[in-house]
């Protein structure tokens, strides 16, 4: 196979080519910090040394933690110059979340971003014998700290250069041995149903998956790229970390996770992924702020969507654009559309992605409405990307059309449906199991096709539907099945609601929901309307809040079948909380965890009762454990079947 056959070969071809072409930048007190290929390559090659000059070894495994940095991306491709491989961390993991990771992946090595991630690593580093060094990249409250295993990151490039001297063309030599196969990456599944695995991700997968996303949507070279979820998550994998060298991007860095918006607006961003979630916070976000508005304003802004969904809609799904909004769209994208693109920090943006669970198409469409191209994008972490929106018209009720392989990287994409419904999925790269588990391996072949777990559909032009994960799929007593992530994405479009899990099993004749309302949505809307109330519990629980959520229930009961639709439900009393282990790191629901935690709130939704007394444990933010105790009503939505 000619050309680069990992990453580290790429960046190293990428400086010789380019030296002085500016590839990241990342915002640092208010100020942006611009790094050239050369200048790249050069704390890569730095750090790599310094870790082989730690003991490093090919085969080895290092861990990096916290938010997306260049130091973040520089570990990975400085270990992998090296022959190890590396493991990103959600960077609000606990100490317990983070061991579990370090021991399953046999970490040598933690690559952290500051004191938060460094005070973790030293809680559980006595339970980590193979652990050999913490090195940390910020070091802010750091100074008065003593303890073997720390390093600094600007220390460890130090002893990366005196080693480079004494060992001149190691580095070339190393980054020169890497093979397509070797492996790049361990990636941890979201764990929803148990403990995470880690996915073996080679070079191949992530340079395979790089062929597949440039031939189905083609990237300008150097588009403003912005680099917002975690690296932890396969998907950054294949786009920042992959991408930005193959394409090559300009990978942006946010200064905070708060000030992403700010940081969006003054890049002018071409070209981004969020998760469904980011998305949904960003419509949900437009739609909160319009309910602040007055009524001319409101007026206004409806009447500028309806236009944009009528043009932008319309031409995406094939349809004919009513004339009269095709003369009004100027003045509609002038006063309206323009604007939201332009708070959104999205004028220039060419490529927009969601990826991940699935997303109400109504989100899709406010988008689209805007003027934003957004496209959904499907795969899995196993196996990597398999399905995109292609083209200029497709359909938003679906993850897209299969993506073609390159030949040089295997067959092509083959999919069939077993009985069950679940997708199976062969060709490409493949997958190349679970590090440590072969039984866990085992378990996802059918033969030589790979269980996607996915329950799906296939449309007459080809086009994927993904319905929700087989093993999330519900069946009631009545013999009716449901799918809840449906159900669940179309209610989280409201801007009132930030989370819903739906219940209903074998042993119960309707279905029901527990709904996380968004406090400070429905806050707002609250005090608009003088209801005064004093904690998000209060809150929750109000006869006017319940009956907000109530019709936003029948809103989408109405796209239901009779025996799926919504009968009853209660509003939490407090926010699902990831720290709690209510969900995983990238907001997915622990279904199971949640079922038992609120098995008396279910019971209540069953057994005919207006409300229950609920004792919820919760954890506070300074570590303190205690119980939150409420009395939570029950809602009717529909009446129940007898």
């Amino acid at each position: 196979m000619t050309g680069p056959q990992t990453l580290p070969q790429m960046l190293l071809q990428r400086a010789a080519a380019e030296p002085e072409r500016v590839c990241e930048r990342k915002k640092d007190r208010g100020i942006w910090r611009r790094y050239t290929w050369a200048q790249v390559l050069a704390n890569v090659r730095d750090l790599a040394l310094g870790l082989a000059s730690l003991g490093l070894r090919p085969g080895e495994t290092v861990a990096a933690i916290g938010e997306n940095d260049p130091e973040h991306f520089w570990a990975e491709y400085a270990t992998q110059a090296m022959g190890g491989k590396c493991v990103s961390l959600y960077p609000d993991l606990t100490p317990e979340e983070m061991h579990y990771i370090l021991s399953d992946a046999e970490a040598a090595y933690l690559v952290a971003e500051d004191q938060e991630q460094v005070d973790k690593a030293l809680a559980i580093a006595d339970r980590l014998p193979d652990l050999r060094a913490v090195i940390y990249w910020d070091g802010r409250g750091l100074w008065s700290y003593r303890h073997r295993l720390l390093r600094s990151f600007a220390s460890v490039q130090e002893a990366g250069r005196a080693w480079g001297e004494s060992h001149p063309g190691l580095f070339e030599a190393a980054v020169a041995s890497g093979k397509a196969t070797d492996i790049a990456v361990i990636s941890y599944t979201s764990g929803t149903t148990g403990r995470p695995k880690g996915a073996i991700t080679t070079h191949a997968l992530l340079l395979e998956g790089v062929a597949r996303v440039l031939d189905a949507l083609p990237f300008p070279p150097y588009a403003e790229y912005l680099s917002y979820i975690s690296p932890a998550w396969a998907t950054e994998q294949f786009f920042g970390i992959s991408m930005g060298l193959a394409v090559p991007l300009t990978v942006n860095f946010p200064e905070e996770p708060e000030e992403v918006l700010s940081n969006i607006r003054e890049l002018g961003v071409e070209a981004l992924v969020f998760s469904p979630r980011q998305w949904e916070s960003l419509a949900s976000m437009v739609q909160a702020r319009m309910l602040d508005a007055g009524r001319i304003r409101r007026w206004v802004y409806r009447a500028g969507l309806r236009i944009g969904q009528h043009v932008n809609v319309s031409r995406l799904e094939g349809r004919p654009i009513p004339l009269g909004s095709r003369l009004l769209y100027w003045l509609a994208d002038w006063a309206v559309l323009k604007p939201l693109r332009d708070k959104l920090g999205l004028v220039r943006a060419r490529i927009a992605l969601c990826g991940g669970s699935a997303m109400a198409p109504d989100v899709f469409r406010l988008f689209h409405a805007m003027g934003i191209p957004l496209r959904n994008v499907y795969g899995t972490t196993e196996i990597g990307l398999c399905t995109m929106h292609q083209g200029q018209t497709y359909n938003l009720e679906t993850v897209g059309r299969w993506m073609r392989v390159d030949p040089r990287w295997g067959p092509p994409l083959e999919w069939r449906m077993t009985p069950e419904g679940e997708l199976e999925v062969k060709g490409g790269t493949g997958f190349a199991g679970y590090w440590g588990k072969p039984d866990k391996t085992a378990e996802k072949w059918d033969g030589e096709w790979f269980r996607t777990g996915d329950a799906v559909s296939m449309t007459e032009s080809g086009e994927l539907v993904f319905l929700e994960r087989l093993e999330d799929m519900r069946r009631l007593a009545t013999g009716h099945a449901y799918p809840p992530q449906f159900i669940e994405t179309r209610l989280r479009f409201s801007p009132f609601i930030k989370d819903v899990m739906t219940v209903g099993d074998p042993t119960r004749l309707f279905v029901g929901a527990l709904v996380n309302i968004d406090g400070e949505v429905v806050g707002r809307w609250a005090e608009e309307r003088r209801l005064g109330f004093s904690t998000f519990t209060d809150l929750s629980q109000k006869p006017e809040i319940r009956a907000l959520i109530r019709d936003e229930v029948r809103r989408i009961n109405a796209l239901l079948p009779e025996p799926a639709r919504l009968r009853r439900f209660v509003n939490l009393p407090k926010d699902l909380d990831p720290d709690e282990g209510e969900l995983t790191r990238t907001r997915k629901l622990r279904r199971e965890f949640l079922e038992e935690r609120y098995r008396d709130l279910i019971a209540a939704i069953y057994d005919g009762r207006d409300s229950v007394d609920a004792e919820i444990p919760v954890r506070y933010q300074d570590g303190r454990r205690g119980v939150l105790r409420a009395e939570v009503a029950v809602t009717m939505v529909e009446e129940t079947p007898a």
